[in-house]
């Protein structure tokens, strides 16, 4: 069902978007009508960083945005600027990033586990070999950016350097850094390694300054990356609108994980309004997986970026609550957060539901599922029809159980977060 512009509250809106190939679904729907066959006359607006996204969402500058996965979370609870109630009833994309390091550094990595390096998926043990002997040899911490503390691409990384027994926030420096500017501080030797969405990661192999070392779909293999970000009384006062919003957005979704559609979709998001990269490097997380260097190719594996397969579009509350016990491990939020309420809050999947149903799109019946109990292809029945899922292991063989978050929390060596000895990211607040 398309719901008449006169039923509307606001036709005209203004989204924003950070340039990356999971901005797709909002670029594809400018630009192929999803959204002006709903009656939408959108404007995007590119912005520089994810600070800014915050910000300008919060003021009302923007309607909403591409916007990492948990920061409508941090918003609503302080932890990023002023508390501000904010939604997700859309996931924009599943996987896409990659954590990758100069060519010195692999090549430092190589030599000091070789068999570490040569294994899939890699673990951080060939770089936990580096670090000790630059210590050894009193040289100062490596330095690793991420794109924003309340970020997956900063739990991601987090996750799979601890599980080699790295502490990030004693054994490296993190700094923050905006998307597009990643491959460049790389080649300058302002840091040492990076984990950005693409097509960022790929650039830096392209130009010979960086390896990838693992994809984040190594590390989780389905795991939720940006949302779609607008605040509650937004969407309390333009129910209508935000329908056709998500309809737009399911269509879009739908057009760009068509295999026949990628070329095209490569040559839009590269294109200078949007992303202003080279269309050979934006393609390459398109038609399978960025080359991990030079010498060694990528996957041939559409799902490197997902945009609709899986139930991708749909938001989870397992997501949300996943990402609570990263901020909750690694000391950014205390033990007194409600958890499963927060996650209630913010998560939207009952505004979802009747955006896909107006489509006749299979639409999940429950909220949350186990995360990494599938070794391979399985089917969710709980759905208004029958969806079929991917494979979802974590690297380290590890189950998440949205029910039991804070033993979850609790059940790491590196990060376990202690009320008596609190762990502050070294990230900063922004």
């Amino acid at each position: 069902m398309t719901v008449s512009p006169t039923t509307l509250e606001r036709t005209d809106l203004r989204l924003g978007f950070i340039p990356l190939n999971d901005a797709a679904p909002l670029i594809a729907a400018k630009a192929k009508g999803f959204f002006a066959g709903e009656g939408l006359d959108v404007a995007l607006a590119r912005e520089a960083s994810w600070a800014n996204i915050r910000d300008k969402v919060q003021v009302g500058l923007l309607d909403g945005a591409h916007m990492l996965a948990p920061l409508p979370i941090a918003c609503t609870l302080g932890l990023s600027g002023p508390a501000t109630p904010m939604i997700a009833p859309f996931c924009l994309n599943l996987n896409g990033s990659a954590i990758t390091v100069s060519t010195a550094l692999a090549q430092a990595m190589r030599d000091a586990d070789p068999a570490g390096m040569a294994q899939r998926p890699r673990t951080a043990r060939p770089l936990r070999a580096v670090i000790e002997a630059r210590k050894a040899a009193g040289l100062p911490p490596l330095t690793f950016a991420v794109v924003f503390p309340y970020s997956m691409h900063n739990y991601e990384l987090r996750y799979w350097l601890a599980e080699a027994g790295i502490d990030p926030d004693r054994d490296l420096r993190l700094v923050i850094t905006p998307p597009p500017r990643m491959a460049q501080r790389l080649a300058s030797g302002e840091v040492d390694g990076f984990c950005v969405t693409a097509p960022w990661n790929a650039l830096a192999v392209a130009e010979g300054t960086g390896e990838i070392v693992t994809y984040a779909s190594e590390i989780w293999r389905v795991g939720p990356d940006k949302v779609l970000g607008l605040t509650a009384d937004w969407a309390r006062r333009n129910p209508n609108t935000l329908q056709a919003l998500l309809r737009a957005l399911l269509r879009a979704a739908v057009w760009c994980d068509e295999p026949q559609n990628r070329a095209e979709l490569a040559a839009l998001l590269a294109g200078q309004a949007y992303l202003n990269a080279p269309v050979e490097v934006v393609s390459q997380s398109l038609v399978g997986s960025p080359p991990y260097s030079a010498d060694e190719p990528g996957e041939a594996s559409l799902d490197y970026m997902i945009y609709h397969r899986y139930a991708a579009s749909f938001p989870w509350r397992s997501h949300a609550v996943w990402f609570l016990t990263q901020m909750l491990r690694w000391g950014q939020i205390g033990d007194d957060v409600d958890i499963p309420a927060v996650a209630e809050a913010v998560y939207r999947p009952d505004l979802f539901r009747p955006a896909a149903a107006a489509l006749g799109d299979g639409a999940p019946l429950v909220d949350e599922k186990v995360e990494g109990a599938h070794a391979g292809p399985w089917q969710l029945d709980e759905a208004t029809h029958p969806v079929r899922m991917a494979p979802d292991l974590f690297f380290d063989g590890r189950l998440f159980d949205a029910a039991q978050p804070r033993r979850y929390a609790a059940g790491f060596e590196i990060g376990r977060y202690a009320p008596d000895t609190p762990r502050p990211g070294s990230a900063p607040k922004i």
